[in-house]
């Protein structure tokens, strides 16, 4: 089977769908607030592998490399192997498959040729062992069903770049354990997006929730390309302990390229006290839900009444602190907590492609 919608409950098998889709699937299951969609299964990435030998020759290309380590070499992989599989078009019975997805999508949200996020959902991505978040590729505003599937294959080949190959290979994982699953879901027209922890990213304070968000698409945020606006909050009670205004000179209405912030909204917080309280307590849901503290990607949807505007985009494990080595309470010779450190990736907007913790933003 190549498609789940989120509503299935096929669409909540992470080994089928990855962490991506099968998160928005629970949260669509638990009533949660989830922008539609549906997701492109592994099964098809794997029918698309076995295409035309591109299984053999990806494998190929990639015990070349042996045991050189070096970038360029990767870089070079990556290449030869992107040629080739961008001349090899998907078969025609996934192309079918995914066109019918989306003129279903079409008709369920009312809106001919909706505009949807193209988000890689890899099947090896998000576990809280090792986090994949921002090695793989997303897009925004895709519009028609030849533009989606245009863009599922490119997620396909976003396997093989180069950037990919070397952190794998410093996981020690073979890129081929990886299969690649797609989330094609409507695109959320963000007043304000952002990202949300449900503790403190720099000190691992379980009793804070923290927000960091921009005006527009969260493309601004994750590619480091504005100062956000950060709210922290306390997790009993749900009081706001503190508000920091931002540096937010650029924003992504559509996700093509940024337009500057106008002056007068630049000096505003972007969330409201109650979109603050709201979200924070979507985040204590989410948390109890996975039993474990969770990094999600949020959007305020200006198509939206407020009240019902608050889109959760994305839901994962935290995965820093959630590795960080801890002695046990009782031990009077505990050291202090080792520190890890975590990375956020670049984005980039063709038309918003980022990598992703684009939170298709």
């Amino acid at each position: 089977m190549y498609i789940h919608e989120f509503s299935d409950p096929g669409c909540q098998d992470v080994r089928e769908v990855g962490g991506k889709a099968a998160g928005l699937a629970q949260m669509t299951a638990a009533g949660l607030p989830v922008a539609p969609g549906f997701a492109i299964t592994a099964a098809a990435y794997r029918s698309y592998l076995q295409t035309d030998g591109l299984q053999e020759f990806t494998r190929g290309v990639l015990d070349q490399l042996g045991s050189n380590r070096d970038q360029t070499a990767f870089d070079d992989a990556d290449r030869t192997i992107s040629e080739r599989l961008t001349g090899v078009p998907l078969p025609q019975e996934i192309a079918n498959a995914v066109r019918a997805a989306y003129a279903k999508l079409c008709v369920d949200t009312g809106v001919d040729n909706i505009a949807v996020a193209v988000r890689s959902s890899a099947t090896a991505e998000d576990s809280v062992g090792a986090s994949f978040a921002g090695e793989f590729e997303t897009w925004v505003d895709i519009v028609g069903a030849e533009a989606v599937l245009e863009y599922v294959h490119k997620c396909y080949v976003s396997v093989f770049a180069g950037r990919v190959l070397s952190y794998l290979a410093e996981k020690d994982i073979d890129p081929h354990a990886i299969e690649m699953a797609v989330v094609i879901q409507k695109t959320v027209r963000a007043r304000a997006a952002g990202v949300m922890f449900t503790l403190s990213p720099t000190s691992g304070d379980r009793s804070k929730i923290v927000m960091e968000a921009s005006w527009g698409l969260g493309l601004s945020v994750v590619g480091g390309e504005v100062t956000p606006d950060r709210f922290v909050v306390d997790k009993v009670g749900l009081g706001i302990a503190d508000r920091t205004l931002g540096n937010k000179i650029i924003e992504y209405r559509r996700g093509d390229a940024p337009v500057e912030v106008p002056a007068e909204r630049r000096e505003l917080l972007c969330l409201q006290d109650d979109e603050v309280v709201a979200l924070a307590t979507l985040g204590k849901k989410l948390e109890r839900m996975h039993q474990a503290p969770q990094d999600i990607e949020f959007a305020v949807d200006e198509e939206l009444p407020a009240g019902s505007n608050l889109i959760l985009l994305q839901c994962r494990p935290e995965t820093v602190w959630s590795n960080a080595v801890r002695k046990p309470a009782f031990d009077a010779g505990a050291g202090m907590m080792s520190w890890i450190t975590g990375s956020i990736s670049g984005a980039t907007a063709v038309p918003a492609h980022t990598h992703d913790a684009s939170h298709q933003h």
